[in-house]
């Protein structure tokens, strides 16, 4: 029964990959809003683009994992 849990959580296509990475990524400009009423300035723009970049970085993971897995 956990078995069939679990899968339900498992990337296996690329259209839910990029479902993820989009969630992933309105997520972070919104977490990035905050630290711009937070910080005013440039420190808060640096944190704001800071979040972005994370998600491009988890993303191309996951596409890359999805790409490995689809070739095996």
């Amino acid at each position: 029964m956990w078995t069939k849990f679990a899968k339900l959580f498992v990337i296996k296509t690329k259209f839910e990959a990029f479902l993820v990475i989009y969630g992933l990524g309105m997520g972070a400009v919104e977490r990035g809003e905050h630290y711009l009423h937070q910080y005013p300035g440039f420190g808060g723009w640096l944190l704001f683009s800071v979040c972005p970049i994370a998600v491009f970085m988890a993303g191309a993971r996951v596409l890359d994992s999805i790409e490995r897995q689809q070739a095996d």
